[in-house]
């Protein structure tokens, strides 16, 4: 068995490195030397995860439970340990420091130390907790586990328990450290692990069978795969020139979903591999109904219709896969429409390696034609263009162009998909507010609130947060910039004088309840910091509302 503080000794190693080859090092040593029974669990921890990250398994630990556990554990009040938080910036420090500063319950584990096993089985046990009762046992799992570990280890185990290690470890870092350990090719881990979705699976794989066990690793019914990405296409003539011929497919409105059918169960996944088929059983009645295949891995989009026939906003389809009570009434309510067009998978044979063509012809076989997408293979860009006009009429998002003679690629962004929409515009918005960031980012601020100006009161009116598109070398220039412009702190929360404009770019404007402006931007990103505007310049409400009503075919 491996000691949890070894694994907490890597980890507190790793944070203070700065260099990816460095820290990849660092972890493929740590691999090497993992329990054969523990390497799978390792290998997840190491990034964060308790828990493959389709499983169905969750720990449902958030912050109130956690601050509850080490109040318990260290006898001190939940608002002291809230004060250490804010202190420290970081839960897994909060929670080292109020332990060790308060009346701690130490010597569960007076026998022996805290191996990694034990500490994914106290996991395990904490997730398998439902109903009545639950998080008060949680509660006392947590506390067994605080109690029994060493300092050291604490700031580990309090971040693992929400899934949120914060060590900057990634896939790419595990990935070489895998090959790197057991002497395999960084190619077959990462097809590894795109078919499976699982590290712990390809580590294992790779130090038990090497190069030839990770070849044999392939799609299974249940086991979902990363889904394949498109990139933005340069324009419809550039793109039917490159690839000769298109297939050419609505981009609708509506979210991904990754259907495996096994005989009559039929499991759906979410674009982040989620089980949401709970909360879809319409989806899974009309799979069932019009899917002949035995078994298959069918690729598609979810899209609500509303009464006007029009696609629905696409936070009204996130009502849906979030939804666990009230199912059949929200159903009603926000119905959902299958389009399939992909299939990965088919009575045992793997589908991924055959080019898009053939898979459509498999696609065609097995599902009724009320569930596919329709698609057009043609090298006419006028077509195209009728294609794309269509589905923005019909207030999709535009469309896609595919080389039909290409493999499914699982989990890549490559020039085999592309999609053509619209360009949207940019915002020139307010900074009013951000958030400090956690771990290794505690001394800088991670996002930034944003607001559009209401021009007849000249009031800032929130519309969202941003936090993608800024570099690690912009988060510190940043930080400075806006450190001097702090007004007030609650928690990690920061209210800033608004003086700064971003030009903000977004995929698309939805409605929203959650901001002043009524209005949040959908995968928003950093273009600029306009230090040539000033407040005044910043776009209104009424823009904000305009670019809404003006988007796909409103």
């Amino acid at each position: 068995m491996t000691s949890f503080e070894d694994f907490a000794k890597v980890c507190n190693r790793i944070e203070g490195i700065s260099g990816s080859l460095e820290m990849t090092s660092v972890v493929a040593e740590f691999l090497k030397l993992v329990s054969d029974e523990e390497l799978e669990i390792a290998a997840r921890f190491i990034m964060g995860h308790v828990f493959p990250v389709w499983s169905k398994e969750e720990l449902g630990i958030g912050p109130g439970l956690l601050y509850s556990a080490v109040s318990k554990t260290s006898s001190l009040p939940v608002k002291q340990v809230e004060k250490f938080v804010k202190d420290t910036g970081d839960i897994g420090s909060a929670a080292e420091k109020a332990i060790a500063t308060g009346k701690t319950h130490l010597g569960f584990f007076s026998e022996g130390e805290l191996s990694i096993e034990d500490v994914y089985l106290r996991f395990r046990k904490i997730a398998e907790l439902t109903g009545k009762g639950s998080q008060d046992a949680k509660i006392k799992n947590l506390q067994y586990l605080f109690g029994a570990a060493k300092p050291a280890e604490i700031v580990y185990l309090v971040r693992l328990s929400i899934e949120e290690l914060r060590i900057g470890v990634g896939e790419g870092i595990v990935r070489d450290a895998i090959a790197e350990a057991f002497n395999v090719s960084t190619d077959l881990v990462e097809r590894g692990y795109m078919l499976t979705n699982d590290f712990g699976l390809v580590a294992y794989t790779a130090k038990k069978e090497g190069g030839q066990g990770l070849e044999k690793l392939g799609v299974e019914i249940n086991r979902p795969l990363k889904m394949m990405l498109a990139q933005i296409a340069s324009g419809i003539n550039e793109s039917v020139k490159e690839m000769g011929t298109v297939a050419v497919e609505w981009k609708f409105d509506g979210a991904r979903v990754q259907v495996h059918k096994e005989d009559n169960d039929v499991t759906i996944y979410s674009r982040r591999l989620e089980d949401v088929t709970s909360s879809l059983p319409d989806l899974v009645k009309s799979i069932k109904s019009h899917v002949l295949a035995k078994n298959a891995i069918l690729d598609g989009e979810a899209v609500a219709i509303g009464r006007d026939k029009r696609p629905m906003a696409f936070q009204e389809i996130l009502r849906r896969f979030r939804r666990k009570y009230d199912i059949t009434a929200t159903a009603i309510e926000i119905p959902l429409y299958l389009n399939l067009f992909d299939i990965l998978y088919l009575n045992g044979e793997s589908l991924i390696d055959a080019p898009l063509i053939q898979r459509r012809k498999k696609l065609e076989q097995v599902c009724d034609k009320s569930i596919l997408a329709k698609q057009t293979i043609t090298d006419n860009t006028e077509t195209v263009e009728t294609i794309y006009k269509e589905a923005l009429a019909a207030g999709h998002e535009g469309v896609m162009l595919k080389n039909p003679e290409s493999f499914y690629t699982p989990g890549k962004r490559g020039k085999n998909w592309l999609k053509l929409k619209p360009i949207m515009e940019t915002l020139d918005l307010v900074v009013i507010g951000g958030d400090w960031g956690e771990g290794r980012r505690a001394s800088l601020f991670g996002s930034y609130l944003l607001a559009c100006r209401e021009p007849d009161t000249d009031r800032l009116l929130s519309i969202g947060r941003v936090a993608t598109g800024i570099t690690d070398e912009q988060l510190e220039e940043l930080t400075n910039l806006f450190k001097e412009l702090v007004i007030s702190e609650s928690g990690t929360e920061v209210e800033f004088e608004p003086k700064i404009v971003f030009e903000v770019g977004f995929e698309e404007i939805q409605k929203s309840p959650n901001y002043d402006s009524g209005y949040a931007l959908r995968f928003p990103r950093l273009v600029n910091v306009r230090s040539d505007k000033s407040v005044e310049d910043a776009d209104s409400i009424e823009r904000v509302e305009q670019l809404y009503i003006g988007q796909k075919g409103r």
